[in-house]
């Protein structure tokens, strides 16, 4: 049995597809879960209660927890810590390795040039802060040998229908509604975004490589150096629209914040668009020897799905 925790969002759709090439035996938790393959087996529940997590990692041989909490800082604080011990306790109990889906919010923002597996953890943000401590607490179970577990990450992401995508948040969904594209800082700066279906294949695969445990990996993310600007213009182009744009003060993106929750969050994250932001996925791709998909076919996906 392999078990995704947090089911239903931008991972956990893709992934219970991507794990049918591994396995029929799938179980989605969630609190509404539903059937992405028709022999899915559903688990109700919450990620908070230890007695849920422990019931839904019960006979699970790889557990997958890629759950997207409330993109606030004050939820993340409260709740994150509580589901890692759950999950954690759960997994030591039941024999149950780990993948954690992870961001890159704990790394050091002198670092973002060239973010690798190795780059040092100094969070600047209040959301880095929690990640920080997750990482600690997996390292802390790794080390004591209580629990098989690899960290995977991936860079900030956009893909098919996915509500939580700062990227189709500031330039899809503007251009969709006839208007400019919103940045949140100089639009020449580079940064690289994964592609959910890639993330999604590249965290099944690792999870049904039993050697790829008990290390961290960067999921496949495009090598294209690509700005603001690019992006932009590629999205522009696939919806046949102005690549118009505005960059966003402080005090806009506070007023935004009143009316798209994930913009408000986003301010104390400005630091990752105000210079280059370049996330190398080197190490799986040579490993495993696949990349991401190219941009512009992203995009396009993007787009096509509405």
């Amino acid at each position: 049995m392999q078990t995704i925790l947090g089911a239903g969002g931008a991972i956990g759709t893709p992934l219970a597809k991507e794990l049918t090439a591994y396995t029929r035996d799938i179980r989605l938790f969630g609190r509404h879960p539903v059937k992405v393959n028709e022999s899915d087996q559903l688990m109700t529940g919450d990620l908070t209660s230890a007695e849920d997590v422990d019931r839904a990692v019960t006979g699970s041989e790889i557990v997958y927890l890629v759950a997207g909490l409330q993109y606030d800082h004050r939820v993340w604080r409260q709740q994150w810590p509580v589901i890692m011990t759950n999950v954690l306790a759960a997994c030591a109990q039941h024999g149950a390795k780990l993948v954690f889906f992870d961001n890159i919010y704990m790394i050091d923002r002198d670092h973002l040039g060239h973010i690798t597996e190795t780059s040092p953890i100094r969070p600047s943000s209040k959301k880095g802060l929690v990640r920080a401590t997750l990482v600690h607490m997996i390292e802390e179970a790794r080390e004591a040998g209580t629990v098989d577990a690899m960290i995977v990450r991936a860079a900030d992401f956009y893909g098919p229908r996915v509500g939580s995508s700062v990227l189709q948040e500031t330039v899809y969904k503007p251009f969709r509604e006839g208007k400019k594209a919103n940045l949140l800082a100089d639009p020449r700066h580079i940064h690289t975004y994964t592609f959910t279906p890639d993330a999604a294949r590249a965290t099944a695969q690792l999870g049904n490589t039993p050697e790829a445990f008990g290390e961290d990996w960067h999921l496949p993310t495009t090598h294209e150096r690509l700005t603001g600007k690019d992006w932009i213009r590629l999205f522009a182009e696939e919806m046949g629209v102005n690549p118009g744009y505005r960059v966003m003060p402080g005090f806009l993106l506070s007023l935004m914040g009143l009316f798209v929750p994930i913009l408000r969050e986003m301010k104390e994250m400005n630091y990752q668009f105000d210079r280059d932001y370049v996330f190398d996925s080197s190490k799986f791709e040579q490993r495993f020897g696949w990349g991401a998909t190219d941009p512009q076919e992203g995009v396009k996906a993007v787009v096509k799905a509405g």
